[in-house]
């Protein structure tokens, strides 16, 4: 099995490498986790991770700056229906707009992927004593029972974040978490599944969802 984690230039992936590395060994008897920005990588792979550390923006300019990776990820994840994990701004990037900076786009939302119905926009918490970007552990509420949430109802997980997916449809959202109000925690439709939270830095329980992805056959 290969297994691609995308490199853009979102911020350092060894974590996320080692994460399912060690994961990878659990499920399957020979695979590669190659960390890469060739979009023939993209095309070859059986599961696609995109991470993302930064702004919607920025992420989403520097995913778009190699050339073909768009149009590879759309045709591997869309038109082939493997799995797919994004992770923080990774997920993010799933939504059809970002208005994180929106300021230095004009004031113009920056464009998405567009996989899933819904923007992204800052959290307002009801709560103007929690800080912003909401950082630490949290527990989540699974609303789903999604095969990539087994066993994490309930669970604490790793958060760094200003900004939360907002899906236009509520069904898409397969987990929440509470921050002064509640957020779309992770997101799932059809073969793709994100996750606002970092499971590679949320120890034995973001390896468990590494794990239940790496299970997943959608």
């Amino acid at each position: 099995m290969k297994i691609a984690l995308i490199d853009y230039d979102s911020g350092n992936l060894r974590s996320a490498e080692k994460a399912f590395e060690r994961m990878a060994r659990t499920v399957f008897d020979r695979s590669e986790v190659l960390v890469t920005g060739a979009p023939e990588d993209v095309l070859e792979a059986d599961y696609v991770v995109l991470p993302g550390v930064g702004a919607f923006g920025d992420c989403a300019g520097g995913l778009r700056a190699i050339a073909g990776m768009e149009e590879a990820l759309n045709q591997r994840v869309r038109k082939h229906g493997r799995p797919f994990l994004g992770i923080c701004v990774g997920m993010q990037l799933m939504a059809e707009t970002g208005l994180e900076n929106s300021a230095g786009n004009n004031n113009q939302p920056y464009a998405g992927l567009g996989w899933v119905n819904g923007s992204v926009s800052a959290l307002q918490p009801a709560d103007k004593s929690l800080k912003i970007p909401h950082m630490g552990w949290n527990e989540i509420s699974c609303s789903q029972a999604h095969p990539v949430l087994k066993g994490l109802d309930g669970k604490t997980l790793y958060f760094v974040h200003s900004y939360a997916f907002v899906p236009a449809d509520g069904s898409d959202c397969a987990a929440q978490c509470d921050y002064g109000g509640a957020f779309c925690a992770a997101i799932a439709k059809d073969n793709m599944f994100g996750t606002q939270f970092h499971p590679e830095k949320s120890q034995v329980n973001g390896l468990a969802l590494i794990e239940n992805f790496l299970r997943w056959r959608p």
